[in-house]
């Protein structure tokens, strides 16, 4: 499902998807450096391939997507929730694809206002999700708003013709209100 609620942070927006800003998307994305990140994606998608993927997110119930923008409006990227209502747990899914806006802490808002609203709104217990081992920076992340290492998928990737290990991270209901 796309997002229906707007969560606003001090830097970035969380608005739903719209088809317009598919195409900014393809051009992002054929980069491989962007794509380097995203275990789903081992090819540049085309637009066609980008309208699918935003058809079958509207229409499943159990995920909610947001785009990521600045205050000022600048799209920048996607992130999502995976529920698994059955179990009160989420993956989250992030990518910063305008490269021109990593390292300046736009991950990190934004993980954190969906943390919240995962925990709060939709109640869950656990929010998960899985990374590369050398995404340094994506990892830094995830230990910044909470997130614990809890084990390794050793050579669960093919990255750049080489394998990869994956990192699996979460954080609890508890941690988080622990932070507070």
């Amino acid at each position: 499902m796309i997002s229906e609620s707007i969560l606003e942070g001090r830097r970035v927006r969380l608005r739903p998807v719209q088809p317009g800003d598919l195409q900014k998307f393809v051009e992002w994305l054929v980069d491989p450096e962007v794509r380097r990140w995203l275990a789903a994606l081992a090819e540049a998608p085309t637009l066609q391939d980008e309208v699918e993927w935003y058809e079958n997110s509207r229409a499943n119930p159990d995920n909610v997507l947001w785009a990521i923008e600045t205050i000022a409006g600048q799209l920048i990227g996607t992130v999502e929730l995976r529920v698994a209502s059955h179990a009160n747990r989420a993956e989250l899914g992030i990518a910063i694809q305008d490269k021109s806006q990593w390292d300046k802490g736009y991950g990190t808002e934004t993980v954190l206002q969906v943390l919240e609203y995962g925990f709060n709104e939709l109640e869950l217990n656990r929010i998960e999700l899985t990374t590369d081992e050398e995404n340094v920076r994506g990892r830094r992340c995830y230990e910044k708003c909470g997130f614990r290492e809890e084990g390794l998928l050793r050579q669960h990737r093919i990255v750049e013709g080489k394998y990869g290990d994956t990192i699996m991270m979460a954080i609890l209901r508890e941690e988080w209100n622990q932070r507070s």
